[in-house]
């Protein structure tokens, strides 16, 4: 069914910097990660960099100070082989005599190896004087027809890219997930007349196997991969099932594909009904698939690991992931973990990283997407809606879910509950027999030409039953059409629509669910000894639910997107990065599904599937990432996250305050105005993305200054970077960021923001909204600014009031040729008073 994506990492084992903390017994054997002490090949490589070439916008030539990526060699002056040969001849020096199995070099983002080893070798490894780090694997799981026209494409950013026939060009998505479907024409390059250019900058390899045959890839998909040494080892790949190969048997990395970059214009058809023609957010950029996720079991860091050093190393020029930790992790901080230590290196040599927030909302500190290097999108509805309702013969109609038909010329039919209409009446002592998963065991003469009553148990949820069983068994029977009542166990549960064939509908609510038993139970005739039924007096149609209807009151913020404020370590200290970075389309999205797909049962065998959660957001950034990166190639990663960011809209269709849902059970009545820890800087706004006017940027060193300002970090930069810090170093608050946060206002902070114009000659307003409880000032208040030219904004903060309660302002620049940008204000704790004991 379309379901709320699950996005989480899963810490199973002890991990341990520097020493090989054991966890488990001395002789069994676990993956661990070992990075050297060596910086990466990355870190080498900047030094041969060439710098950005200019570009030209309304005539006038600008610069980012930033390598172009695309002018580089990423394999460059190093060789890799001749590093694994490196890391070989250590684990033979260290580890004489003794088994083990290397699966892994890293050589490219993170100077390092994944190896079998046991605890005790981990040990030896980690007293090696070149080794840095052993750290023990950990297992990880993956976290549109009407979302383009909801963002303005069509009339806005596609025209501004030349149209949806060029939209993307030449620009390479990366995917780090489940693999992908290539014989879906959402991948085709045969699409249209214009045939698809080879992306120069890009030497990916597609991998054949018997499952993923030559001819797979083209100019659309033009890398495949995958990535398993480490599930492997374990002895939990099962190849019937999760492939070893690129070819998707999950679902996900289909999905999240062809909704960053499918094909324009394909036709979306599920069980017979049309709802529409798909298109990807940069329908002409080309698509690497890196799978380290599978079916079966999810993944483990040291493929995910070994996927983005490889996609890195291939030229890419955007990574999307679904992938988060459910728990934060370990150590001094949250952003020293080999995944985020890996991107951030992606970063270093111009790649646009894009994170799904996770699922675990509402609550705060939810979020599962740390550092600021990574930009990272939560989940928003966009205001599509599929529903259905039944009108009862006591003319009560009832609102549910179902992608189904409508009763024929809505007329009225008799209702037959599951439990009345047993073959085998002994058979009423089975719990399950309401949930219509066994056509054997009803009675066909009772049910035909009526209405089939089915229980929606947790049996549903949990995946042990399915609605495409319950249609069966309908069909089967010869029933008009299926309705599904909630059991009243199944609390809280959001339910999403389901495609049926036949007329059918959902009942979303216990309580709707109680009204459809009552006029049910009250129907029927009885015998008056046997108490037999002898009449179903119970009648009801049911209005089609294949049509969409739309909403103004979005987009607003899902009850299940992750919220900041970003938790900093383990202790939940909060950090001075604003989290998540923006939220975009992620509830109800329909995109391609593979052939293999089995994660959704009530999609399987359907060449699409309608989808729910921020995995689903993420991959929107990515493919309105690549029309910016095609406007603008030389941008750098911090500046394509700042055009995104400062553009981003803060009202909904009605003009009113975006709202946040705040609870999982009745989510539309438990909402309020959404905060920067809602929805970081917005929604998403693609038109007003390509001409963003200024630019915030963010260098690969202002990072290394933040994380060495960390107390006690610099033997672990050390560890992951092959750098020292330096003594001068930035807090969070400092870095160049299109927004600001402050965790602890002890009286007052002054931080300082640079724009630079990549627009013409512009004066700017500048106006601003103080939070509760400070008080604020920037400055200059008026500015003129030339195209090419920087400014230097100084904003300093007051505490007013002591207070623990997070607080809220804006600041606004508002240009007189028409742009605007926003910067979001957020501050927890104030104290108005100085606290420090002298």
């Amino acid at each position: 069914m379309g379901r709320i994506d699950g996005v989480y990492l899963v810490v199973v084992l002890c991990l341990g910097m520097s020493v090989g903390w054991v966890c488990s017994q001395d002789n069994v054997s676990a993956v661990y990660f070992v990075t050297l002490k060596q910086a990466p090949g990355a870190v080498y490589n900047a030094e041969f960099l060439v710098k950005t070439k200019p570009y030209k916008q309304d005539g006038k030539v600008n610069r980012l100070d930033k390598p172009l990526s695309s002018n580089i060699s990423r394999k460059g002056w190093y060789n890799g082989q001749n590093i694994s040969r490196y890391h070989d001849a250590i684990l033979r020096k260290v580890l004489k005599g003794e088994n083990y199995l290397k699966l892994y070099s890293y050589h490219y983002l993170i100077n390092g190896f994944a190896v079998l080893v046991t605890p005790p070798q981990a040990v030896k490894l980690s007293q090696r004087g070149e080794i840095a780090n052993v750290i023990l694997d950990f297992s990880v799981r993956t976290a549109t027809t009407y979302t383009p026209q909801f963002l303005g494409l069509p009339q806005g950013a596609w025209p501004e890219n030349g149209g949806f026939e060029t939209a993307g060009e030449g620009v390479v998505i990366g995917f780090v997930d489940t693999g992908i479907d290539p014989k879906h024409p959402s991948f085709s390059d045969h699409t249209s007349g214009n045939p698809y250019p080879i992306p120069k900058h890009f030497s990916g390899i597609c991998e054949i196997t018997q499952d993923f045959p030559s001819g797979s890839c083209n100019r659309k998909l033009v890398g495949a991969r995958h990535f398993a040494a480490s599930a492997i080892t374990r002895g939990i790949f099962n190849a019937s099932k999760d492939y070893a190969s690129p070819s998707d048997g999950d679902g996900h990395g289909t999905h999240t594909a062809a909704t960053a970059a499918g094909n324009h214009g394909i036709p979306v058809i599920v069980a017979g009904h049309h709802y529409g023609d798909a298109s990807g957010m940069a329908p002409r950029s080309h698509i690497a698939v890196y799978k380290a996720l599978y079916k079966s079991f999810g993944g483990f860091a040291a493929d995910v690991v070994a996927a983005i050093d490889q996609a890195a190393q291939d030229g890419v020029d955007i990574i999307s992931l679904s992938i988060t930790p459910n728990r934060r992790p370990p150590g001094i901080a949250t952003y020293f973990n080999p995944i985020d230590m890996a991107l951030m290196a992606a970063v270093k040599v111009g790649i646009f990283v894009v994170q799904a927030a996770g699922n675990t909302g509402p609550s705060p500190k939810s979020i599962s997407s740390f550092s600021p290097w990574i930009f990272t999108v939560g989940a928003a509805a966009h205001g599509r809606v599929y529903s259905n309702s039944i009108l009862l013969g006591n003319n009560i109609t009832i609102p549910g879910v179902g992608l189904a038909p409508g009763t024929k010329n809505s007329s009225m039919y008799t209702m037959v509950s599951a439990v009345h209409a047993l073959n085998d009446t002994a058979a009423v002592d089975n719990m399950y027999v309401g949930e219509c998963q066994d056509p054997n065991s009803l009675n066909r003469d009772i049910i035909q030409g009526n209405l089939l009553i089915c229980s929606y148990s947790i049996r549903f949820v949990l995946g042990m039953s399915s609605i495409k069983q319950a249609l069966t068994t309908a069909k089967n029977l010869s029933a008009v059409g299926v309705v599904f009542y909630l059991d009243p166990f199944v609390l809280g549960y959001q339910l999403n629509p389901v495609p049926m064939a036949i007329p059918g509908i959902i009942l979303s609510s216990p309580d709707d669910s109680k009204i459809l038993l009552q006029y049910y139970n009250s129907s029927l005739n009885r015998d008056a000894v046997t108490q037999k039924i002898t009449k179903f007096g119970a009648f009801a149609s049911i209005s089609g639910g294949v049509k969409a209807t739309f909403s103004n009151s979005v987009p607003k913020v899902m009850y299940y997107s992750a919220r900041g404020p970003d938790p900093e370590d383990k202790f939940l200290d909060d950090a001075d990065i604003l989290k998540p970075n923006l939220v975009a389309p992620g509830n109800l999205i329909w995109s391609a599904w593979s052939s293999h797909g089995t994660d959704s049962a009530e999609f399987l065998g359907e060449e699409f599937a309608m989808m729910s959660g921020t995995s689903m957001a993420a991959p929107h950034v990515a493919g309105l990432a690549a029309l910016i990166k095609m406007k603008f190639p030389s941008f750098s990663p911090s500046a394509i996250g700042s055009a995104l960011s400062t553009t981003a809209s803060l009202n909904d269709k009605n003009g009113q305050l975006m709202m946040a849902q705040r609870a999982y059970s009745n989510p539309d009545l438990n909402q309020s105005p959404a905060t920067p820890f809602d929805m970081g800087s917005g929604f998403v706004n693609a038109t007003a993305a390509l001409n963003p006017g200024l630019i915030f940027d963010v260098a690969y060193e202002d990072y290394m200054s933040f994380l060495c300002s960390i107390n006690g970090s610099s033997p672990v930069v050390l560890n992951y970077t092959g750098l020292n810090c330096k003594t001068s170093t930035i807090n969070g608050a400092d870095l160049n960021l299109p927004s600001i946060t402050i965790a602890k206002l002890n009286q007052s902070r002054t931080v300082q923001r640079t724009v630079m114009n990549i627009a013409s000659n512009e004066t700017y307003r500048v106006g601003w909204t103080a939070p509760f409880g400070a008080s604020l000032m920037a400055e200059p208040m008026h500015f003129f600014i030339a195209s090419g030219e920087k400014q230097v904004l100084t904003i300093s903060i007051n505490a007013t009031a002591n207070s623990p309660v997070a607080s809220f302002g804006k600041i606004g620049l508002f240009g007189d040729k028409g742009h605007t940008i926003h910067i979001p204000v957020s501050i927890i704790l104030k104290n108005c008073y100085n606290t420090t004991k002298t």
